[in-house]
């Protein structure tokens, strides 16, 4: 393998780097330059996607407090379904996967979409742009909403318009490592003028001002700037990941040990605010430039034997922040990890297991069937940065150890 100078870290997916310039902003407005950059209605601003998911679940519950059950793609973020610990009584079914992709099985979500559904949420896992058509089709049926968790996807389009305006509800991210970053932070609109106007004033009432949690974010922000480098990250990402690894933690090597107490319910202060104002001025290029190296690299990593890696739905022009790819089978997925979690090459796992796997997520969970395909999809998949730190040179040892991993 090719040495990287030590101590170096790449990081596991390709957010936009902070500025001086934007640290340091006396103005901006976020909310309007992401409604004109997304063409999307000026949204609300929460502290993290989570808080973002919990004010649209609790709206629609003030709309529809005889529907009891959430449903959510078998294998996504814990953080989804802890969400649902915030909106009793709500609980979670999870829906498998179709085969070796990050959509729902369809036949199954028809099953489980009833007149207790209040809404089904639709994930574009990875920056891909999922399947809401078919998702909107059966929640219409059983009239269910769909919200479109668009966390990790800004930036996306969707029949051309931007993710998260198909479905009645859309949020994204703007978590550390994301495209764009607040140190946390969220951003909630709806196609429907008077469900966003409501989700809008739920976020004034139901969110507080809190200068402890502001405080911690504006020093997480400080530190995004000084440390989201190669050479810093070893030290804050990487040393943990490998103690992490020592004990035989994957869970916390890959950050999913969420449990209720790590959501924090609160504003986002307008300086986090101002600094993400100019930090989105650069991002549409950083996306275009990303989206041009990932598919490069999509095209190599198709060329290997028995290797998936997962695209875009038709109609659908996904973000990068990482490459998500499928292995032939757990034992090859395995090999290239031992291989490559370790190596500071960008290479880790998305979530480690379905939601079933996760003990806090598991007493919010409704009695629901086996997942089978998400625990396949747990089992084959890695992710691969699609930061520019990972250069062609290190892509191609990337792409050499996974090929070793399949013999």
């Amino acid at each position: 393998m090719i040495p990287l100078t030590p101590p170096v870290e790449i990081p596991p997916t390709a957010g936009l780097p902070a500025e001086w310039r934007d640290l340091l902003a006396f103005s901006g407005d976020l909310a309007q330059r992401l409604s004109d950059w997304l063409r999307i209605p000026r949204p609300a601003l929460t502290c993290s996607g989570t808080a973002a998911l919990i004010i649209a679940l609790r709206e629609l519950q003030r709309r529809h407090p005889d529907r009891t059950r959430i449903i959510v793609p078998a294998y996504t973020c814990p953080l989804v379904a802890l969400a649902a610990f915030y909106c009793p009584p709500l609980s979670v079914v999870p829906c498998d996967l179709a085969a070796g992709g990050i959509d729902m099985d369809t036949r199954r979500l028809a099953v489980l979409c009833d007149r207790q559904t209040l809404a089904v949420v639709v994930t574009h896992l990875a920056g891909r742009v999922a399947d809401v058509d078919s998702a909107l089709r059966i929640a219409a049926a059983a009239g269910a909403a769909v919200i479109e968790d668009a966390a990790q996807a800004m930036g996306g389009r969707d029949g051309g318009n931007s993710v998260g305006l198909k479905g009645d509800i859309g949020f994204f991210s703007m978590a550390l490592g994301k495209g764009l970053t607040t140190a946390e932070g969220g951003v909630l609109f709806s196609r429907d003028p008077a469900l966003h106007q409501a989700l809008i004033q739920s976020c004034r009432r139901e969110l507080p001002l809190s200068v402890g949690w502001e405080l911690r974010r504006v020093a997480e922000l400080w530190g995004y700037r000084l440390f989201y480098r190669p050479r810093g990250l070893y030290w804050v990402y990487g040393k943990a990941l490998r103690a992490a690894l020592a004990r035989g933690d994957a869970v916390a090597a890959v950050g999913d040990d969420f449990t209720v107490q790590s959501i924090p319910l609160h504003r986002l202060g307008r300086y986090r605010q101002r600094v993400g104002a100019g930090a989105v001025l650069r991002l549409p290029d950083f996306l275009q430039q990303g989206k041009q190296r990932a598919l490069a690299r999509v095209a190599l990593l198709r060329q290997l034997p028995g290797v998936g890696v997962i695209n875009d739905n038709p109609g659908g022009q996904g973000v990068w922040p990482f490459i998500l790819v499928l292995m032939p089978n757990a034992a090859s997925r395995d090999a290239a990890m031992n291989c490559l979690w370790t190596a500071g090459l960008g290479v880790t796992r998305l979530f480690i297991h379905a939601l079933g796997g996760y003990p806090a997520v598991l007493p919010l969970l409704a009695p629901a069937d086996a997942t089978p395909c998400a625990d396949d999809f747990a089992a084959r998949s890695l992710s691969i940065t699609n930061s520019p730190w990972l250069t062609d040179r290190l892509f191609a040892e990337v792409l050499l150890r996974l090929r070793a991993a399949l013999v």
